[in-house]
């Protein structure tokens, strides 16, 4: 169906088009099942506006990897696999991050377009895979609406029950749709303060930290005593591989800057520059983070555990402790109320662009993929945040078992769409060469080349498959088994079930299209360019943490 459809197209019709201006505007072929009847072979759609420079791209990757996940839960990895353990686990999974923003960078330079990966999967490899990843990847960040709304109402009874949980979120939710639909650019304005503030923290962390472990506050000389005792391990290989598998929920959001660049001013030059820079950022506020909380506080602490995400005996908030700032279970909380509305926000961003994708995939009904005046997906940000409200109702009223398995079906969802960044860009490369192309005309290419593809792609696979062990020890539970592994289901069921009924082939190397949404450089690129070369060395510095 599709072949026949570019065949028509070739000969005589209106090829699919992006134009690279303030815009990303889109016509091209489209699945009839949801044209309410109509067999249009072109279909306009109205534009996005590229409206992100480049320091709202860096941000919004680095707001995506810093997450409640390392002011809450980040004690836990300690606990769990000792601090030398926790440590090798954050390198390990940071890497494999690294690996796969780069082959998502590759792509995302080349063609930026709306619906990142999942509309690379469709163009490289099969239409039924890129309608398997994205609906499964929409229904993530559906639910992820719900529980950062309903984590934002908890944070904020911590200090006083005002209002009912379902009150907070309603409040919450207005707010991000509102900020949904007025454009990308105060999206991004927003997402860039969101991020600046968890940076500002983690910075005050650090040098609290280095004080507390070399003497300077607190009551003695720390160093790397409790490297000793207890000890740098704990439950030798087994505690440091269950830490390779929550470290990787930590990382999780970073591949957004992959749907933000269909709306990036000079797409060639701010994604790669984005992710080169997130794998320093990386490196520094998650390794560098955990390798200072485990030589504060010993992997023995009971307050580590954290089960009720407390933000009084959070990680961070007891080396605030050991270092006399009593107020730090207030800041650690105020940080984690702003990390959470920024994750609901991005969720929703995310989810929109993704559902508006599908929409001119062909992949959804076709009323989805308009946008209005400001350039917002408008129809998509509604639909979106009203099934990430249902879900949040499934949690606060009396669901709480439904809503356990909504997680449970969605907890690997990320590690979906990562596996299938790497092999679609395996998949991206081949075709590349077979149709002859120049690998030197790539704006950006994938580091390590093949190694970066498959190890990230490999590695993934196995922490879907290991994730969950603790349904076989210390003996099998197949009531656990089933949690830990349905979210696998809903995406070969896509799979299968598209196929079934559509017949997609999967597309042939020499048949794939790399010219449909190629973005070229402009005059205007060029001189924004030369601007930032131009800034003084101080403000390169500023740039590259903010």
């Amino acid at each position: 169906m599709i072949n026949e459809k570019l065949n028509r197209l070739e000969e005589g019709s209106k090829r699919p088009s992006y134009t690279n201006e303030k815009t990303d505007s889109y016509s091209g072929p489209i699945d009839p099942s949801f044209t309410s009847g109509r067999d249009d072979s072109v279909v306009e759609f109205e534009p996005l506006k590229r409206g992100l420079d480049a320091r709202h791209i860096q941000m919004i990757s680095l707001g995506g990897a810093i997450g409640t996940g390392l002011f809450l839960n980040s004690g836990q990895n300690i606990a769990a696999a000792g601090p030398a353990g926790a440590l090798i686990a954050y390198c390990v999974v940071g890497f494999m991050v690294f690996c796969i923003m780069t082959c998502l960078g590759e792509m995302a330079t080349f063609l930026p377009v709306s619906g990142s990966f999942n509309h690379y999967a469709s163009r490289f490899v099969d239409p039924a895979l890129g309608f398997a990843l994205g609906w499964n990847y929409w229904f993530s960040w559906g639910v992820t609406i719900a529980t950062e709304l309903s984590a934002s109402a908890t944070i904020i009874n911590w200090w006083k029950p005002i209002m009912p949980d379902a009150a907070w979120s309603v409040i919450f939710l207005v707010m991000i749709v509102a900020i949904n639909l007025v454009g990308v650019r105060v999206y991004g304005e927003l997402e860039y303060w969101f991020a600046l503030l968890k940076i500002l923290i983690v910075f005050v962390f650090v040098i609290i930290a280095i004080c507390v472990t070399s003497g300077g506050l607190g009551d003695k000389v720390i160093g790397f005593s409790y490297w000793k005792d207890p000890g740098a391990f704990v439950d030798g290989g087994v505690g440091t591989i269950s830490v390779l598998l929550s470290a990787g929920f930590s990382f999780l959001g970073t591949e957004i800057v992959g749907v933000t660049a269909a709306e990036a001013k000079n797409p060639s030059k701010t994604v790669p520059k984005a992710i080169r820079n997130t794998f320093w950022r990386i490196i520094f506020f998650y390794i560098v983070t955990i390798f200072l909380l485990g030589l504060c506080i010993p992997n023995n602490d009971p307050n580590l555990i954290n089960d009720a995400d407390d933000p009084a005996t959070a990680s961070f908030t007891l080396v605030f402790i050991l270092g006399g700032i009593d107020a730090g279970a207030h800041v650690i909380n105020a940080i984690v109320l702003s990390s959470v509305l920024s994750a609901a926000n991005s969720s929703l961003y995310t989810c929109a662009r993704t559902l508006m994708a599908l929409a001119r995939d062909g992949h959804a009904p076709l009323f989805l993929a308009r946008t209005n005046r400001y350039g917002a997906p408008h129809y998509a940000v509604f639909i979106s945040s009203i099934i990430g409200f249902a879900c949040v109702f499934a949690s606060i009223y009396s669901a709480s078992a439904a809503f356990l398995w909504f997680l449970s079906i969605t907890a690997v969802t990320g590690f979906i769409g990562w596996c299938g960044i790497s092999f679609v860009q395996l998949r991206f490369r081949m075709a590349y060469v077979k149709q002859g192309r120049d690998i030197a005309d790539l704006p950006y290419r994938c580091w390590l080349y093949p190694f970066s593809p498959i190890f990230s792609g490999v590695l993934c696979l196995l922490i879907i498959l290991g994730q969950g062990y603790t349904a076989f020890t210390p003996k099998f539970d197949g009531t656990q088994f089933v949690i830990n592994y349905i979210g696998i289901l809903p995406v070969i069921f896509c799979y299968v079930i598209y196929k079934f009924i559509r017949k997609t082939k999967v597309v042939p190397l020499d048949e794939v299209d790399f010219d449909t949404g190629r973005v070229d450089r402009t005059e205007e690129d060029d001189e924004e360019e030369q601007k930032e070369g131009a800034k003084p060395w101080y403000l390169k510095i500023m740039h590259f943490f903010a």
